[in-house]
Parts: C-alpha cells; sequence; structure tokens
C-alpha cells in the first residue's frame, strides 16, 4: 500500500457511505438499541472521536462496539484482537464484508469508524463526522442520565467555524506534511498546520475550551490529534517544528482533556504507534516502532482549572469504561 503522493500534495478521499441513522429512520435506519455495531480501531484518530462521545453520551448499552486490530493490509481492517480473528457479533473476519455486503461493487476506502447493522450484517455509515453529530442529535433516547451537551443548538454555527478549519488545518493538515510527495507540498502544509496550532494557542489561553465554556464536539475533534501528535505525528509525520509537550498552552489543554473520564481512557498508544509506524511502510519501510516518547507527562497537574469552565456543564462525568473497553494498562500513559 502506498499513501504518499508522488505528484505532490496529499488530498484525502472523502467519499462516505451518506446514509444516517436517525431518530425518525428517514434514510431506513431507525435508531433502535440493540440493532446496530459501532466498528472502530483505538488507531484511527477519526474513529477515536465516535469513542469518545459514546463514552461521553453513555450509548455503550444501546450501541455495542467492535474493536479492530491496529493494522490493516489493502482489503481493510481485521478483527485480530478477537478469538479466531472474528468480531464476535458481526461474524467476519474484516470489515470490508460489511462493505460488500451492502455494495458488492464498493470501490472506495473501507474506513473506521463504520456504524453496521447487525440483522444484515451490512454497512449503514461511514461518514465519520456525521457519525458523532447523530450519536448527539438523535440518539438522545439513549443517553445516560447527565449526558452532556456536546453539540448545543446555541453554539452550532461557531462549532462548525472551528471544526472546519481545525479539520482543513490540523486533524487532516498531519496527513498533508506526512504525505507529501515533494518538498514544496510538504512545507506548505507545514506552514498551515502550525500557524493553526498558534492560532488555536491564542484562542486557549484565555478559555478552557474552544467553544463556550463546557466540552463540546469541538474538544473532541482536535483532541484526538492532539494526542497522538508527540507519539507519531511529530517524527512518523515530520511536524516538528515543536512536539505538543513544548507547546505550553495546547499541552496543558490536551492535558485537561486526556485526565477528564472520557478521553485518556480511550487512547492506546500501543495501537497507535503500531498503525503509523508498521503500516504506512512507504513512510517507514522497515516498520520498526519507535520506543519512546515518555508518556508519563500526560498525567501531570495542567492548572487549567483557573480558567474556570464546567466540562460536563450540567451534566455529569462518564463512569468507568467496563472491563472489555479498558484499555490495557500497559498501553495507557503513567
Amino acid at each position: 500500500m502506498t499513501y504518499v503522493n508522488p505528484a505532490g500534495e496529499f488530498t484525502r478521499d472523502q467519499r462516505y457511505i451518506a446514509t444516517r441513522i436517525t431518530a425518525d429512520g428517514r434514510d431506513g435506519f431507525p435508531v433502535e438499541a440493540g440493532r446496530y455495531r459501532l466498528v472502530v480501531s483505538r488507531a484511527c484518530p477519526w474513529a477515536n472521536r465516535s469513542i469518545i462521545v459514546r463514552r461521553l453520551l453513555g450509548l455503550e448499552d444501546a450501541l455495542s462496539m467492535g474493536i479492530a486490530g491496529p493494522t490493516h493490509d489493502e482489503r481493510s481492517w481485521s478483527f485480530d484482537l478477537d478469538p479466531e480473528g472474528r468480531d464476535p457479533v458481526l461474524g467476519i473476519e474484516r470489515l470490508q464484508e460489511a462493505f460488500l455486503a451492502r455494495f458488492p461493487d464498493y470501490d472506495k476506502g473501507i474506513t473506521v469508524p463504520a456504524l453496521v447493522d447487525v440483522p444484515t450484517g451490512k454497512v449503514v455509515t461511514n461518514d465519520f463526522p456525521q457519525i458523532t453529530i447523530d450519536l448527539s442529535l438523535e440518539w438522545t433516547r439513549f443517553h445516560r442520565p447527565g449526558a452532556p451537551q456536546l453539540y448545543p443548538e446555541t453554539l452550532r454555527g461557531e462549532i462548525d467555524d472551528v471544526n472546519e478549519v481545525v479539520f482543513k488545518d490540523v486533524n487532516n493538515g498531519v496527513y498533508r506534511a506526512g504525505f507529501a510527495g515533494s518538498q514544496e507540498a510538504y512545507e506548505k502544509a507545514f506552514e498551515r498546520l502550525f500557524n493553526r496550532l498558534d492560532w488555536l494557542s491564542a484562542r486557549l489561553e484565555g478559555q478552557r475550551y474552544l467553544v463556550g465554556d463546557t466540552i463540546t464536539e469541538a474538544d473532541v475533534r482536535l483532541f484526538t490529534t492532539l494526542a497522538r501528535f508527540d507519539a507519531v505525528y511529530h517524527g512518523h509525520f515530520k511536524c516538528n517544528r515543536q512536539k505538543l509537550n513544548e507547546m505550553p498552552v495546547l499541552w496543558a489543554y490536551a492535558r485537561d482533556l486526556f485526565q477528564t473520564p472520557g478521553f485518556g481512557d480511550t487512547i492506546d498508544f500501543v495501537h497507535i504507534k503500531r498503525h503509523y509506524y508498521e503500516v504506512h511502510r512507504d513512510i517507514n519501510p522497515t516498520g520498526v516502532v519507535p520506543v519512546g516518547p515518555d508518556l508519563s507527562g500526560w498525567l501531570t497537574p495542567h492548572g487549567r482549572e483557573r480558567l474556570g469552565g464546567r466540562p460536563f456543564g450540567d451534566g455529569t462525568p462518564p463512569p468507568p469504561p467496563s472491563p472489555a473497553e479498558t484499555v490495557p494498562a500497559a498501553h495507557r500513559a503513567g
């Protein structure tokens, strides 16, 4: 598999399955407890968003989760973490099987997160930005008591604006740097990335969260990139003007979220490093996975409480993850 664009600038294929699971079932897939399975990999930042939102909203009992391994080949993510290499609910070895069950000639990316209809074994959607919004707005009947408002109506315009620039310049920006096939394309992406990180630092210097005084969808989307920054993007993707832990405001902001229930407890640093360094062989031909960096700093005091803010607004923190969904201690910070 190749990821680098030899012609220069990396362009992400954003052709996703637009079908939605909604309360009114207008696309043929109504919200129902137990009907769907969220397939993720803990390595993937896009999937990590849905893991966090599902945790924060308390949807574990209504929406089961299948966890693919950290690596994949040209065919797709595989369930090599499960007994006999099959997802215990869907009974499949590869996520590709769910895509082909619905679209036999499917020719786009087999990506996570993906929502699969358990009775039919067919994929419903892999439209990752819409998935987390719909978990907030369409699955309210199954939210836990005290679930936070991650996409409050009064702030949606501002959240959308922040999300748009963060996606272009940061979430996707690290990939534009890492998969650039020319010096010019790389330097352009590099400058755009760090200019936006400087903008975010200035924005967050005087406020605890990106939009309003509580955690929102915007914080979830930025966090999953920041959590991977020093472990993979700084070295593997050559995003090396500074490490995250050398950017004081963003480092404190990231630690604040990391230490918030539902965020850091979803991060598997072993899976993250294995995915990037083992899968992207055109960048790292040997497949050697670095031992570092030191992760203990993630648990140090961040001091962001002085800015006020209420992490969950009028809600409450989520309970600890179930044993089946707990990241192994050896894969966590500290």
